[in-house]
């Protein structure tokens, strides 16, 4: 039994591993988006080098990555094995394996995007309320400011308030994830949140017509 977590661990750090970004970029575009805007291989670069048409397509499919490395463990589910508290804490060590992957991909040297469209769809999969109304922060604050990161680190932040007293999501994994998330995400914008102090954050017009740009930063 413990061979078969371990497998499905390596197989839900394997999807979430998959650089839909680079592949995307280059397949449609011939552009490498680790070349280009930030350097990461994620949607949010991919918007900012390439366009919303090339962008959003990759948002999708990283959330997606996260919905399919959860749902792995409705295979154990089906078997009888976990139920409960139980299936909710592999799901929520099978999100953690996906998103390990996005940011560490071995497919591409690990080195990936931030995860955060990976951890969308991990969001909508186990906390699928609070992930909703996380989405509407993220939404407000971006119209707002056009700044993806500040969006990203404020609904990061305020993640734990609303699954746990919001919505009474209390079980310890839960519990665990929630505040990784206020933690984690933060931490990976640490340069994105440095920018925004001294004003050099770039935004992003989703409408904008793309050119590749030469800043690399």
């Amino acid at each position: 039994m413990i061979l078969e977590f371990i497998i499905a661990f390596i197989i839900a750090y394997l999807i979430g591993a998959i650089p839909f970004a680079i592949i995307i970029g280059k397949t449609f575009y011939g552009i490498d988006v680790r070349k280009h805007g930030s350097g990461n291989a994620g949607a949010t670069n991919t918007i900012r080098v390439l366009g919303l048409n090339a962008g959003l397509p990759v948002l999708i499919l990283d959330a997606l990555k996260g919905f399919l490395a959860v749902k792995i463990a409705y295979i154990f589910y089906l078997r009888g094995i976990l139920t409960g508290e139980s299936y909710i804490n592999l799901e929520i060590i099978l999100g953690f394996a996906a998103i390990i992957g996005h940011v560490l991909p071995i497919y591409i040297g690990f080195k990936g995007g931030k995860g955060i469209s990976t951890l969308l769809g991990i969001g909508l999969t186990i906390f699928t309320f609070p992930a909703l109304i996380g989405l509407g922060i993220f939404m407000v604050i971006f119209i707002l400011t056009r700044y993806v990161s500040l969006g990203s680190i404020i609904t990061a932040i305020s993640f734990p308030a609303i699954s746990i007293f919001l919505f009474n999501m209390g079980y310890p994994s839960q519990v665990i994830f929630s505040v990784s998330v206020a933690i984690l995400v933060p931490i990976t914008h640490t340069k994105n949140i440095i920018r925004l102090f001294k004003g050099e954050e770039s935004k992003i017009d989703i409408f904008a017509k793309k050119k590749i740009p030469i800043d690399k930063r």
